[in-house]
């Protein structure tokens, strides 16, 4: 991009703009397996800035037909939505603010981190439940443009079920208002001679010529990241039209989002952890339509691969929690530890079943009928006698792929088929079946997941530097694609498209739906400046040429 464009853009834009080779280089990443290296990073201090960038680039495009925005909260997208070759656009720097806050609605903007978010949110008695494991490290606009889930969306679904109403800067440069509209109000929006009424009739007709095509289209599963949702955006048992439902998981390819209302969930104080040692996997989905009758927060597990690591890493956790809390969880830690020293023969799966609720009574009682139920399994099952003892399983199961990432030498985590989701009575002959492929490629990875759900997260270690890990982790995926799509999943629960799954939608949707996805991508950005290759455009090629080849430390 030549100096002469950015010169043009330095006198409009009041926030920071930086082309410098460290800022460059370290938003060339995010938690995916690519580096791009961009050519702009900004950070903007207004949604002025917001319309400014917009206009800018949409101008002088035809100077640079590559000139492009991808918005980035965080960083912790590990599909690869964050990175792009154009303009970065970090929303953490300034537009972080929390507005207001109230026990049932919150009104925040995108570059907010989630943890600074959960505080506010709580000392007014709601939480936002979506939180994804990266709870720590994610902001809450990375949560709206992957529509998250997480440890609680057998209970509270997903972000898409959570968002009262969004403002959104479409491609003309404008910023408006999105929300949940009634029949009237959809026809003043379609009425409408502007930008924004084109966006509503254009789309209100495709959903109508293609209705029975788009909802069959829709993923037989409780989570879905892929594709666009078009599925959702007309109900008609409500007769509600809610674009919020089109733009939550759509990775920023359609608007920036400049502003959330979230809806809260009344805060449970109380907590405890059922934990059952599977040995095997044959019984797994038995056993959760056992306990899903229960009614528990969260079913989650960790494979044993990921205890080793965290026994064997433990010092880690002193800098994440402090000394004096690290010495009590390690005191927890120390039958997982004599585990791992004394036994060849580790559980193949941890089951952590959460219950919340508002009397410590009550969460007694489902726990011990509970645990009382699944005895003729006669697996090792364990209830935590303390919220502390309850944490040691939830820093695995949270901090498992950071773990991996950090202790691997010559090696890199690889999250390219870490999202998919199967009703889980499939479970038990669905995850040996994908087991076998990836043994099949001799890679070493770590199984983690929403068990409750069917979704699983499966991250193998490879040498990127090699030539043949390209080839490795597109046939590996297709093939992981047909078995997850003969049990009529999908190939992404939560954590979205981005680079690494896009040219895979042909496979999983077919044709006619990936040419209405691309028909909806034009309606809202015609010419192709929000996160480009993304959702639709992306190919093959693309995913080769992104990998990280560097090798590793």
């Amino acid at each position: 991009m030549p100096e002469s464009i950015f010169a043009s853009l330095k006198p409009i834009f009041k926030g920071d703009l930086d082309s410098s080779p460290a800022t460059l280089a370290l938003y060339s990443y995010d938690a995916s397996l690519f580096e791009i290296k961009p050519k702009l990073v900004v950070f903007p201090r207004s949604v002025a800035d917001l319309k400014t960038l917009v206009a800018w680039v949409n101008q002088h495009r035809v100077e640079d037909p590559t000139l492009s925005l991808t918005a980035r909260s965080a960083g912790t997208d590990m599909s690869g939505g964050a990175i792009n070759a154009s303009i970065i656009i970090d929303f953490t720097r300034y537009l972080n603010q929390i507005k207001n806050v109230s026990s049932t609605l919150a009104t925040v903007e995108p570059g907010c981190f989630y943890r600074n978010f959960e505080k506010a949110t709580l000392a007014k008695g709601g939480l936002m439940p979506t939180y994804p494991a990266s709870r720590e490290l994610c902001a809450v606009g990375g949560m709206v443009s992957n529509n998250s889930g997480g440890e609680k969306s057998l209970k509270y679904g997903k972000t898409e079920d959570h968002i009262a109403s969004l403002k959104v800067i479409f491609s003309d440069a404008n910023e408006y208002v999105v929300k949940p509209l009634t029949p009237d109000e959809l026809a003043q929006k379609i009425a409408q001679t502007d930008f924004e009424g084109g966006v509503y009739r254009s789309l209100k007709k495709l959903i109508d010529d293609h209705y029975s095509e788009i909802k069959s289209a829709k993923p037989q599963v409780s989570k879905n990241s892929s594709g666009y949702y078009l599925w959702n955006v007309y109900d008609q048992t409500t007769d509600t039209f809610d674009l919020c439902r089109l733009i939550v998981g759509s990775q920023g390819t359609l608007a920036l989002v400049t502003e959330i209302t979230f809806k809260l969930v009344p805060v449970e104080p109380y907590s405890n952890l059922l934990t059952v040692f599977l040995p095997e996997l044959s019984h797994i989905s038995e056993m959760i339509n056992e306990i899903l009758p229960f009614g528990p927060d969260s079913i989650e597990s960790y494979d044993d691969y990921s205890l080793k690591l965290a026994v064997k890493f433990f010092p880690d956790f002193f800098t994440q929690i402090g000394f004096w809390h690290s010495l009590r969880l390690a005191w927890q830690f120390l039958p997982e530890a004599f585990l791992v020293l004394l036994s060849r023969k580790l559980p193949k799966l941890i089951l952590m079943v959460e219950f919340t609720g508002h009397e410590p009574k009550e969460i007694k009682e489902k726990i011990e009928a509970l645990k009382a139920h699944l005895l003729k399994f006669n697996y090792p099952i364990k209830l935590a006698r303390s919220s502390q003892e309850a944490e040691k399983y939830w820093r695995i199961r949270r901090e498992s792929f950071n773990l991996l990432r950090k202790h691997t030498k010559g090696m890199r985590t690889a999250p390219f088929i870490e999202d998919i989701i199967v009703k889980p009575e499939f479970l038990p002959v669905f995850l040996p079946q994908v087991q076998k492929l990836i043994d099949d490629y001799k890679l070493v990875y770590t199984i983690a997941g929403h068990p409750g759900d069917g979704n699983f997260h499966i991250i193998p270690l490879m040498d990127l530097a090699s030539p043949l890990s390209a080839d490795v982790i597109v046939e590996l995926s297709q093939k992981v694609y047909d078995l997850v799509l003969q049990y009529h999943g999908s190939i992404s629960a939560e954590h979205n498209d981005g680079i690494i799954r896009t040219p895979y939608l042909l496979q999983m949707f077919g044709a006619p739906m990936v040419e209405l996805f691309t028909q909806t991508k034009t309606i809202f950005d015609p010419n192709n400046i929000f996160n480009p290759g993304k959702k639709v455009g992306g190919t093959f090629a693309d995913l080769r040429q992104a990998i990280n080849t560097r090798p590793a430390k």
